[in-house]
């Protein structure tokens, strides 16, 4: 009786989060309360106990992601606005030549998404991929694909980024792994969905570069000082992730540091704290004062960059809810137990559910939180740090599975290149679901082999 409960309990939970978002379009971080506390009702907590659930998730979840996620947003609002993504992108372009633009607007969208939000990076980049289009001649989804499955996965895949953020705190995974991870995933699948799935439907399909004004109402993104040195930016973006990383493999013991005050110092400046901390201090000296902008104008610049990241923070929050209410009345340990005795692997689970979701209601943030949140109580103590980094990477994959109407990088897609509904689920919705596919099957293949 109790696991009929418990079990009634998940999937009225779940119908109850997506009902609240699809049909009443409430906003994902009051639906996911709703939907936790109806589960604890249904599994038969105590009213008290429910309401000190939800204060335990948030506060467990808040204290590392608002943190990392606020220091990333400022970070990228830095690059941003010191025009740091088209100095990228242009001289990737000018090394790599026309015949080879589309890798070079691929490599620019991996490299340009990990401190930039999915949506202004695009915005930043269009107007080189329509210059492009206009010297060439060629279809523009030959510059645009490649391009939007570079920033598509880096978005997902890779921190310091909110969605791998997130889902990472929620289910325990080290950022070290989940970055090297989701780089190896991540190249294949921007090769196979972005420069070989966009050269195969751009020579059919033939798109030219828009006439339409929408640029001109994103003036204030742009860049009026001084332009900094590719290498510099570069150096900058690295910085945070070369110190994650250098603490992940000395901590695991792949880089052996026989010195114990000199482990204890890259544990310090290599935990994402302090690595974004340090790279936000370079960046507003280096990509700020140097360049001419006042102090006032920085600040104005990275308190702007809180709005979105202050949105995904509080959905974060209500997905470690979600979480920790499983956790609490058991159901998630029933869950694991059920999955254990058919066999079935939890990253298999952790795919399947988060590209439901991401099909279902749109959105990959809300897609891969929900599913981090029922996949965290499943992770065994007994799971390494590679392997739970792994699951992390699956739920990515799954979150961003077959973008389409309901998702709002679809229309920004559609729009900013001048498309129809119809030509965007073939190039874009189905591409998503390339780079989700392939980046999954190597996924598997890299815990098999592992």
């Amino acid at each position: 009786m109790i696991q009929y409960n418990l079990l009634t309990a998940v999937v009225a939970g779940i119908f109850i989060l997506l009902s609240l978002i699809l049909r009443l379009k409430l906003h994902a971080f009051i639906s996911l309360l709703i939907a936790s506390i109806a589960v604890g009702v249904i599994a038969g907590l105590e009213p008290m106990v429910i309401m000190k659930t939800i204060q335990e998730g948030m506060a467990n979840t808040l204290g590392f992601v608002a943190t990392v996620v606020g220091l990333g947003a400022m970070f990228g609002a830095i690059l941003e606005q010191s025009g740091g993504a088209r100095v990228i992108a242009t001289f990737l372009i000018e090394k790599m030549g026309e015949k080879k633009a589309p890798v070079a607007m691929a490599l620019a969208g991996f490299i340009i998404a990990i401190p930039v939000f999915f949506e202004v990076a695009f915005i930043l980049l269009v107007p080189m991929i329509y210059a492009l289009q206009r010297k060439t001649k060629k279809s523009l989804l030959l510059y645009a694909l490649p391009l939007l499955a570079g920033l598509a996965i880096t978005h997902a895949f890779i921190p310091p980024t909110p969605g791998p953020i997130a889902v990472a705190d929620i289910i325990g995974a080290d950022l070290g792994w989940v970055i090297l991870i989701g780089c190896v995933t991540g190249f294949p699948a921007v090769i196979i969905g972005g420069l070989y799935y966009g050269k195969y439907i751009g020579n059919r399909i033939y798109v030219e570069a828009p006439t339409h004004d929408l640029l001109k109402k994103k003036e204030g993104l742009q860049n009026k000082k001084k332009v900094p040195a590719v290498s510099t930016i570069l150096f900058i973006i690295a910085i945070p992730i070369l110190l994650i990383l250098t603490s992940t493999f000395a901590d695991s013991g792949i880089v052996e540091i026989q010195s114990g005050i000199l482990l204890e110092v890259i544990s310090l400046i290599g935990h994402p704290f302090s690595a974004l901390i340090i790279a936000n201090i370079i960046a507003w000296n280096i990509l700020g004062l140097k360049l001419g902008y006042t102090k006032a104008e920085l600040l104005k610049v990275t308190s702007k960059s809180m709005e979105p990241a202050g949105l995904i923070i509080l959905i974060t929050g209500a997905g470690g809810v979600f979480k920790q209410m499983l956790v609490n009345t058991g159901a998630g340990e029933l869950i694991a137990e059920s999955l254990g005795g058919i066999g079935f692997p939890i990253i298999v689970f952790a795919f399947i559910v988060a590209l439901i979701v991401r099909v279902i209601q749109g959105s990959a943030t809300v897609a891969m939180i929900t599913a981090a949140s029922l996949v965290a109580p499943l992770i065994s103590n007994t799971s390494t740090s590679f392997e739970i980094a792994c699951v992390v990477v699956a739920i990515a994959a799954g979150g961003t599975f077959l973008s389409h109407v309901n998702d709002s990088g679809y229309w920004l897609v559609k729009e900013f290149l001048g498309i129809s509904e119809k030509v965007t689920f073939k190039t874009w919705t189905v591409m998503t679901a390339i780079i989700s596919v392939t980046a999954f099957c190597i996924v598997c293949l890299i815990t098999y082999i592992f």
